[in-house]
């Protein structure tokens, strides 16, 4: 199981973090919490294909959360996708999604299944499949909000081989038998039973999503344990009084959720625009719960590295623009510093503009008003650039370090 966030703001975009949105990669198939504005652009440049997102989870309706919904979707008819797509969320969400297409006048050829949440549910399985299944639980904001917890089922304890063969089981079926929990009757009419042969189930692993909500106790329950807890944390504590009036959280609120929780890990994003240094909430937030994680977009947070590590790369160049070794070693255009004292600016008489040069002897008598002679220009070298003759485009130096990547 794989995180990757690939939007961290809160509200606005800034020039180096987009819009709300976290992909959960798990044996091939992704799962997406919520669409923010250019979503589908960054599930690209994470190195995931769009056609493997099997189901959306909205939280709720604000446009930061969702306006990259229908772009998606749009590419996804685009794409000719035959696969029936999930999407979860607040009730309301159909008629809107049907609006936009009806307005545009596309006509989706793929199958949507929704699931709306109402106003004052408790608690629901949205999602249940063999292997794994997502609950809803409502959080505390100014509308309807739902936070969302993917939990995989437990696995079969693994079988002890020598035990195995000692009580005579030799057959993948008798094998298969005993990990399901049955017990193998052999042919002499010994029981092999599965408790003796087979270990403890293998508990789960867990994705719990937490966003746009004030500390709440719902909150808590959904984060129970988890592996990774994704929790929103818009401002420090110096704002708390406004993080309460918007319906937010602050660092320290989502890190009290994580210890109270026993979470393992504790990944905080959806920062407001007014932080451009993230490292202040998580020194606040570490301040309560030690195992505390930045969301850095397009990095991947695994669950598993020795197994996980080389099956998602980012396409882009990831780099922080606080880090100054980082920026040293990017291949940017940046301008020839200019020498003190290398030249002296020329000054030009003002000529008339019918002035002339000449070039023959003949023509000297003709260059009366004119001091010095003319000298034949020497010829330049066309594959350098200049004021006059322009070569080579000079390289566009990119506002982020997202700017610069290969199209695709």
């Amino acid at each position: 199981m794989i995180v990757i966030p690939l939007g961290v703001s809160s509200a606005t975009p800034t020039a180096v973090r987009h819009l709300p949105s976290v992909a959960l990669w798990r044996e091939g198939s992704v799962f997406l919490f919520d669409c923010g504005e250019n979503a589908q652009m960054r599930l690209l440049q994470a190195g995931i294909k769009r056609s493997k997102v099997d189901t959306i989870f909205i939280s709720h309706l604000d446009g930061d959360h969702i306006f990259g919904l229908f772009g998606l979707l749009s590419t996804l008819q685009l794409q000719r996708r035959d696969k029936t797509l999930h999407i979860v969320g607040p009730q309301g969400l159909k008629k809107m999604v049907d609006t936009v297409f009806k307005t545009t006048e596309v006509e989706l050829e793929f199958d949507i299944k929704y699931k709306e949440l109402k106003d004052g549910f408790e608690h629901e399985v949205v999602l249940e499949d063999e292997e794994y299944y997502v609950e809803a639980r409502p959080l505390k904001h100014t509308k309807l909000c739902i936070g969302y917890r993917f939990q995989e089922k437990d696995k079969p304890g693994k079988v002890d081989a020598e035990k195995a063969e000692t009580a005579g089981i030799s057959e993948d079926a008798q094998f298969k038998a005993l990990k399901n929990g049955e017990d193998v009757t052999l042919e002499d009419g010994t029981v092999v039973h599965s408790a003796d042969i087979v270990g403890d189930p293998r508990p789960g692993q867990s994705f719990v999503y937490v966003t746009d909500t004030e500390f709440c106790e719902n909150a808590i329950r959904l984060a129970e344990n988890a592996t990774i807890l994704y929790h929103e944390a818009t401002f420090g504590e110096p704002l708390k009084e406004k993080a309460e009036d918007t319906g937010h959280s602050s660092a320290q609120d989502a890190a009290i959720v994580a210890k109270t929780a026993k979470v393992e890990r504790l990944v905080i994003g959806h920062f407001s625009a007014r932080y451009s240094n993230q490292f202040l909430l998580l020194k606040e937030a570490r301040g309560v719960f030690e195992k505390t994680w930045l969301a850095y977009e397009l990095r991947p947070i695994f669950t598993n590295p020795a197994q996980e590590k080389d099956i998602i790369s980012p396409r882009v160049e990831i780099i922080d623009l606080k880090d100054k070794r980082a920026q040293k070693s990017r291949k940017t255009f940046k301008p020839e510093a200019k020498r003190k004292g290398s030249f002296k600016k020329r000054r030009f008489k003002r000529k008339p503009a019918n002035a002339r040069y000449y070039k023959s002897d003949s023509d000297q008598s003709r260059r009366g008003r004119y001091k010095k002679p003319y000298k034949q220009r020497p010829e330049e070298d066309q594959s350098k650039s200049s004021p006059h003759r322009p070569g080579k485009p000079l390289p566009i130096t990119p506002r982020t370090p997202f700017d610069d990547f290969d199209r695709f």
